[in-house]
């Protein structure tokens, strides 16, 4: 079965575990400005911005998503450690970039300034990564 991906906007309770056991393996950075996890989550799915990746109806990965009128920015992108390496991450860019591409937008990958791995990651996916 391939990953779906979703604009979560109802998420279960299993969901909800889910994105907390992703968010845990994510740095500090990628948190920020919120104090943890949780937090992050949760206003994500009150402004709409959370897009994840869904395999055997269990949550694996997630990011924000930032629509601005012809842009999207997709930020704090993160995949549960367990299942990372195996496309969840690719698949979630590849839908959002289809997505912001049907709306006449481009999709921009946005990561604070300095962080090598978004840089590298971005460069392995042959897009622009945007520093904040």
């Amino acid at each position: 079965m391939p990953v779906v991906v979703q604009h979560l906007t109802q998420p279960s309770d299993q969901d909800r575990q889910d994105l907390l056991k992703i968010y845990a393996d994510a740095p500090d950075w990628l948190l920020a400005p919120f104090a943890e996890a949780g937090e992050l989550i949760e206003r994500g799915l009150a402004e709409g911005r959370l897009f994840t990746g869904r395999f055997n109806d269990r949550l694996l990965g997630a990011a924000w998503i930032e629509r601005d009128g012809d842009a999207w920015r997709l930020s704090r992108l993160c995949v549960r450690q367990v299942t990372r390496g195996r496309g969840v991450a690719r698949r979630l860019l590849e839908e959002a970039q289809r997505l912001a591409v049907l709306q006449g937008a481009a999709l921009r990958l946005t990561a604070p300034d300095g962080k090598h791995e978004a840089a590298v990651f971005a460069e392995h996916l042959g897009l622009t990564l945007e520093t904040t």
